[in-house]
């Protein structure tokens, strides 16, 4: 069984940065792809960044930009959001999610497995 454990979280003032972790266990890290996905109170959930392990593709939600980026390290089955020039609408609940379908994940949003999320601040 897949389990997914986010950490970074917290309160940070407007252009600044975050990393946010996500530590995957329960099965074999390199068959998925790993994605992050965010939700504002009020708002629908949004995709922000995945990585599918098995080419090392990425690809990012709309409003990114390059401002934030998404990166892995194999050997800790970890997957790290950085985000940087944060700006108060950044704030939301991120979620790390994951699925065996690439497809299934990023076009169809749906995902076999998510974590409890964790909340960012953006915030002066």
């Amino acid at each position: 069984q897949v389990r997914l454990v986010e950490s970074g979280g917290g309160l940070v003032q407007p252009g600044g940065s975050l990393r946010l972790s996500c530590q995957f266990y329960g099965a074999a890290f390199d068959d998925y792809t790993i994605g992050w996905f965010r939700q504002a109170p009020g708002k629908k959930r949004e995709k922000v960044l995945k990585i599918t392990m098995k080419d090392n593709s990425r690809y990012e939600g709309d409003f990114v930009q390059g401002r934030f980026t998404i990166s892995a390290d194999n050997a800790k089955n970890t997957v790290f959001l950085q985000m940087n020039d944060l700006k108060p609408e950044d704030t939301a609940v991120y979620y790390c999610v994951a699925d065996l379908n690439d497809f299934r994940l990023w076009v169809l949003q749906e995902y076999t497995y998510e974590g409890r999320g964790t909340q960012v601040t953006v915030s002066s």
